[in-house]
């Protein structure tokens, strides 16, 4: 005991020594933190621009799952009521999950992108940072205008689904100018812009500036957001789609969207390869923990096989999506036209079906949606064209799972009660 108490007062001592030798011996230094005070706005603008960017990326696999849940592209195959408030159409302002998940991230894109913008850089007309910045923020608006029934920036006034989207239109347009500017990857951004403005346009009414728009999108052209498997930063730079089926086992490929018999015990042959997918089995070659389960337990697990590792790239512009974009308003000839190549490359007889415009619209959509399956697009042509999208839970019917009320009648995310609360421009 005495030896005891004479080490305790000699620990007391050395501490007492190193406290007076150093004044901030509680600080330690984070790597994965930047100083703020240490940030040079001008010579740092092309990291700024670049989180920008990864801000969206992060964000991007979100709005696609959520909203593919809302319009019955996946079911909700998970436990959350906040996420499956989502496949039933109807979402309260205190979901958490769409603030957590949805609108903080969105608005995190776009606090970031002004970052980038509200500094006074060189070359203003051919600055690549500006370019990316604007890009980024044109699609944040683009998706907020086509999720959400109204929105917000910066704590600012509230914002009609147009005022989103000519938002997006004047961000679109500089980003053009400056991409083209700078020239290299500046073109590619410039590119991805040409066809977010057509989008933009496209949703806000203004069918011949839509087609104006798409028509200068090289043919050929794909830009993908990037992603990479890094263990510790999954949630943030993971393909979110991937993340959802292996380490949550959340979305479960709906069944309209599952054509062609099973083969053998623990996969899928799909008769449409435009949406692979699989039904697994414990004893199959993918395993109990590599998501052979929903996390509800509540459906056969039909895992979508579009993206397959965290690693995979999403596709966010196209000229593929330009062309349906033209075809979309220049008709019903246009549409047939683009339905039976879409139906051809893809190993189908061409098109079939009645010849009226209401029923080639909705091949037309059906054919789009499969195209760009979990990619984001189809609440913006639900916005557009409801009665067209196969699919969609139908109002007042039985929700597929038990235990849940029936389905609702929201078209539109609402804005969630943080941003209410804490925004003095809103009620």
């Amino acid at each position: 005991m005495r030896n005891l108490k004479r080490f305790a007062s000699t620990a007391i001592v050395a501490g007492a020594l190193v406290l007076v030798a150093c004044t901030n011996w509680l600080t330690v230094d984070n790597p994965s933190v930047i100083n703020n005070d240490a940030l040079d706005p001008i010579a740092d603008a092309p990291v700024l621009a670049k989180s920008a960017q990864q801000n969206f990326a992060s964000a991007y696999g979100h709005l696609i799952v959520y909203s593919s849940w809302f319009v019955g592209e996946t079911d909700v195959s998970e436990t959350f009521p906040t996420r499956n408030e989502f496949g039933r159409r109807n979402i309260t302002v205190q979901n958490g999950s769409l603030d957590a998940d949805i609108w903080s991230p969105l608005s995190q894109t776009v606090k970031s992108a002004y970052l980038v913008l509200d500094v006074v850089l060189p070359n203003p007309d051919a600055n690549i940072n500006y370019a990316r910045a604007n890009l980024f923020l044109g699609f944040s608006y683009v998706f907020m205008a086509e999720q959400f029934c109204r929105g917000t920036v910066l704590s600012g006034p509230e914002l009609t689904t147009l005022a989103m989207l000519d938002s997006a239109v004047a961000h679109f347009t500089l980003a053009i100018t400056q991409g083209d500017g700078a020239g290299g990857e500046g073109l590619v951004l410039a590119n991805a812009a040409r066809v977010g403005l057509a989008r933009a346009h496209l949703q806000a009414g203004r069918g011949p500036e839509a087609v104006a728009a798409a028509g200068t999108v090289p043919a050929g052209f794909n830009y993908n957001l990037t992603f990479i498997d890094d263990l510790a930063q999954r949630f943030r730079l993971a393909n979110r789609m991937w993340f959802y089926v292996r380490d949550r086992g959340s979305i479960a490929v709906a069944p309209i969207w599952r054509i062609g018999p099973q083969v053998g015990p623990d996969t899928v042959q799909r008769a449409e390869p435009r949406v692979p997918w699989r039904v697994t089995k414990p004893t199959g070659d993918f395993a109990p923990q590599d998501a052979a389960y929903a996390s509800d337990r509540g459906v056969p697990y039909a895992i979508q096989q579009k993206y397959t590792d965290y690693s995979v790239p999403v596709r966010l512009a196209s000229k593929l999506e330009a062309d349906y974009i033209t075809a979309e308003v220049q008709g019903t000839a246009a549409q047939l036209v683009l339905i039976d190549a879409r139906r051809v490359a893809n190993g189908q007889p061409v098109y079939g079906g009645a010849t009226d415009a209401n029923s080639v619209l909705t091949e037309f959509f059906t054919q789009k949606g499969f195209d760009f399956y979990l990619e984001g697009k189809r609440l913006g042509d639900f916005r557009r064209f409801p009665a067209n999208i196969i699919g969609v839970p139908v109002p007042a019917s039985v929700y597929w799972k038990p235990g849940f009320a029936p389905v609702g009648s929201d078209v539109c995310f609402p804005l969630p009660t943080a941003e209410i609360d804490n925004n003095p421009n809103l009620n």
